[in-house]
């Protein structure tokens, strides 16, 4: 059986299922692996036997000529660009509007539709809010379902504004390290990014867009995603933060972080070392295909209340269900 190239072409990335939400290092361009691919193999009579050897490695040079070819691939990646965004409120304006449908009477099998919009809104919130903005959920691409203490709320009785830039600082710190694990082979210099040995990453300045007070009890999420799309020449990056209420069931606040690459033995700014590059080259992809996902499947609700209105108050007959209330009346 062939060995698949480690880079994929572009059509290949564009044609990828919009299901296949996790990182698999073995999709990654893997540039310091592209020189071991590509052994042809013929089978007779049950044993494999190669038809070429394997090509020489190449310098590194040329490995990183053919990342700029491979970001090059990843940029134009998207068959089509994503649904617009929705409005902010898209949850509880959907809650508002089923809730009028039913007022004006649904049907046993409206009744149910509406019950799973209802039921979408209340499970889904959160990977939709977040994804629909390209971040990513689950795992420990962040931080997720983190306690609000009682402590941190300050003198004005919600929770104060350093809180909000910790919560960012923790988020980062588990959206970094969580690569370990998708990156095995280089686990261990994954986890050093967020040490002072090597190579690491220094917040060079940080802003913070306050939406509205958390309060205790509560509890939040907070997710990180790239900007723009890296290069090998990158020397920082701009990582995006959205800290999002479970009991609002909203952005609170979101952060913008300037983060330096730097190279802590020679004390100045660095390249992006070329496994960060591969493995941030498809989180951006996986970001691109996840905003189409979630926005997809939000318009996808939006419709379906859509069609439960047209079936319910928005006909010509429709007259609203006042319950008892209608018996009342003299």
């Amino acid at each position: 059986m062939p060995l698949r190239p480690r880079i994929k072409p572009a059509a290949s990335i564009a044609s990828s299922s919009s299901s296949s939400r996790s990182l698999h290092f073995d999709r990654l361009p893997a540039l310091r692996l592209a020189a071991a691919a590509a052994v042809s193999t013929t089978t007779t009579t049950g044993r494999t036997t190669p038809l070429t050897a394997p090509p020489r490695p190449r310098p590194l040079l040329s490995l990183l000529r053919t990342t700029a070819a491979s970001a090059s691939a990843y940029s134009n990646s998207a068959s089509e660009p994503p649904p617009p965004p929705p409005s902010s409120r898209w949850q509880s304006d959907l809650v508002a509007r089923v809730g009028k449908c039913i007022i004006f009477g649904c049907g046993p099998a409206q009744v149910s539709r509406a019950a799973a919009v209802l039921r979408a809104v209340a499970t889904e919130w959160r990977a939709l809010a977040a994804g629909s903005e390209g971040f990513l959920t689950g795992g420990r691409r962040g931080m997720e379902g983190q306690q609000v203490v009682w402590g941190e709320q300050d003198s004005f009785q919600h929770v104060n504004n350093a809180t909000y830039i910790r919560y960012a600082e923790s988020a980062r710190v588990n959206w970094i390290t969580h690569f370990a694990g998708v990156d095995p082979a280089h686990g261990n210099e994954w986890r050093e990014l967020m040490t002072p040995k090597a190579t690491g990453l220094i917040l060079k300045s940080i802003k913070a867009e306050y939406k509205f007070p958390m309060t205790y009890p509560d509890r939040v999420s907070v997710y990180h995603k790239l900007r723009s799309l890296p290069e090998a020449s990158d020397t920082s990056l701009i990582l995006d933060c959205v800290i999002l209420s479970h009991k609002h069931r909203r952005v609170a606040a979101r952060t913008e972080e300037d983060i330096v690459i730097y190279d802590y033995k020679g004390a100045r700014k660095t390249a992006m070392p070329p496994f960060v590059l591969d493995v941030f080259l498809e989180t951006w992809r996986l970001q691109e295909e996840e905003t189409r996902r979630a926005r997809g499947r939000i318009w996808e609700l939006v419709k379906e209340v859509e069609t439960l209105e047209k079936e319910t108050w928005n006909r010509e007959d429709a007259v609203e269900d006042l319950g008892a209330a209608a018996g009342q009346k003299s």
